[in-house]
């Protein structure tokens, strides 16, 4: 068996870097899959849609978890929230005049 070398920061950020790549690619391909199911064949995806939620909701457990939240992040956090409620708010009423 061979011996194990142990990894430098440069591979570590590596990994990080490349399973933050993989994470944007999963969570992107799966809103433009529940996008295109929505509009071309008028189905809902929650559950797909509740993968995305739930995959973002279990990152931000590990960062409170592991003290790696800043106010800044907070304040991105907050803003995105509220935005996403607006848009949906819009979609919600302006799905109602169709």
């Amino acid at each position: 068996m061979e011996r194990l070398i142990p990894r430098d920061e440069r591979e570590a950020g590596v990994d990080r870097g490349g399973d933050r790549v993989s994470y944007l690619v999963l969570s992107f391909g799966i809103l433009a899959i529940v996008a295109y199911r929505s509009i071309v064949d008028r189905a809902a995806s929650w559950d797909l849609l509740a993968l995305v939620v739930l995959g973002g909701l279990a990152g931000t457990a590990y960062r409170a978890r592991n003290r790696a939240v800043s106010r800044g992040w907070l304040l991105v956090l907050g803003g995105s929230v509220a935005v996403a409620l607006v848009v949906a708010a819009i979609v919600v009423l302006a799905g109602r005049t169709w």
